[in-house]
């Protein structure tokens, strides 16, 4: 077992995967964190800046460089060197120091800091689905060409990885992630619809973050999750299936050519993945308490239902579709979410929103950065522009209803 300091940079240090990655590092102690990124929660922050003393610490924009200043000094804690912007997150992606980058922001912002910490040959624990999501073929050349090491954190993709420890990826016939099916389960059709806020963030077994949870309820999640498969394990979209497991216990499961399914189970804590990806190829004792499979008592299993759930199906459309196509749809989701959840647009209108900027996409094979940037940003353009269009008519249905 190694016992040297292993030495990590952490993207998105605030968030959910963030604050159980330090836990981890806690746990394990043979870990330095030399740099550390976060958006706005500066108060958290710097709390965490002053507990780890990274060399560095990335901000959102100038002004919470300014705030982390303030509240490291009131706090009577060191100073790191504080930067921010996409400059900042990149600087902390890079930071010359680090055996290992945790990328744990939420959405596209950390496409390119993630893109140049494996371009300068970093490994990278990603929990950044977007980030293959949008640009699977830049990433994984980019990889392939600077011998970084990509390490999911998805509980999913984290689980396939420890179930294909060992086997011959031409003795696999498919990837069959799991989904809890997210608060509306059992919901019709009409429910879903127009649910509102404060359920669709009722996750029944995951605390998350509102993104991602949100895209739980929809199941877009888990269509984010089979682009992201077919980019981690390079098989084909008919290869990946998705099943509802309502209890969570499995996290995904490998099907092998001879009909044998190897599964990976664990307790519902994000800790576990997040563990394994830190410590790769060791395995090290946690601080969760062991599964209990005799209280569970039983699993379940369901198809998923597109019609409720149309998600799930426009992922695997844009998969399909390749190229541009993936990133418009993700650019698209971030847009109809951000809406829902300010109250912009119903529940429903999210999966509208992402099939009308989808099937309007003008789908182009990207060859540099730049062109995956364009096509997040005309699909940004397109959602807003079918937002605003679903909020007035949503308005003036309301005033002809009264």
């Amino acid at each position: 077992m190694t016992t040297g300091i292993r030495h990590i940079s952490i993207l998105g240090s605030t968030g959910s995967i963030g604050c159980n990655t330090l836990k981890v590092v806690e746990h394990l102690g043979n870990m330095r964190v030399v740099a550390m990124a976060a958006g706005r929660n500066i108060r958290l922050f710097a709390g965490q800046v002053a507990r780890f003393s990274p060399k560095m610490a990335a901000c959102a924009d100038e002004i919470s460089a300014v705030g982390l200043a303030e509240e490291l000094k009131r706090l009577g804690a060191s100073k790191p060197r504080i930067v921010y912007g996409i400059e900042g997150l990149v600087e902390a992606a890079t930071q010359p120091e680090a055996d290992l980058v945790v990328s744990a922001t939420v959405g596209a912002v950390g496409f390119i800091p993630t893109l140049r910490a494996i371009e300068s040959g970093k490994n990278v624990a990603l929990a950044n689905k977007e980030t293959l999501v949008m640009a699977g073929k830049l990433i994984t050349e980019a990889a392939a060409a600077s011998g970084a090491v990509i390490l999911p954190v998805d509980s999913e993709h984290n689980a396939i990885h420890q179930c294909l420890r060992g086997e011959n990826m031409e003795e696999v016939r498919r990837l069959i992630l799991t989904a809890s099916g997210g608060p509306f389960r059992t919901k019709t059709k009409e429910e879903i619809i127009n649910a509102d806020r404060e359920s669709a963030l009722n996750h029944p077994n995951w605390k998350m973050g509102e993104k991602i949870t949100i895209d739980s309820a929809t199941l877009m999640n888990k269509g984010l999750e089979v682009i992201e498969a077919h980019w981690l394990f390079g098989l084909a979209p008919e290869k990946i299936s998705v099943i509802i497991h309502p209890q969570s216990v499995i996290h995904s499961m490998v099907e092998m050519i001879d009909g044998s399914i190897i599964a990976q189970l664990g307790v519902t804590d994000m800790k576990h993945a997040i563990q394994y990806a830190l410590t790769y190829p060791e395995r090290r004792e946690n601080c969760l308490p062991p599964l209990d499979l005799a209280a569970i008592g039983s699993l379940a299993f369901e198809e998923p239902d597109t019609e409720r759930f149309p998600c799930l199906a426009l992922a695997y459309e844009a998969l399909k579709r390749s190229g541009t196509a993936p990133a418009a749809l993700n650019a698209a989701n971030e847009e109809a979410v951000k809406a829902f959840l300010a109250g912009q647009i119903r529940f429903g209108q999210i999966a509208e929103i992402n099939r009308t900027v989808l099937e309007n996409h003008s789908v182009r094979e990207p060859s540099a950065i730049e062109d995956v940037l364009e096509a997040d940003a005309d699909a940004r353009k397109r959602a807003i522009i079918e937002i605003e269009k679903s909020a007035a008519m949503d308005s003036r249905q309301r005033v002809g209803a009264n």
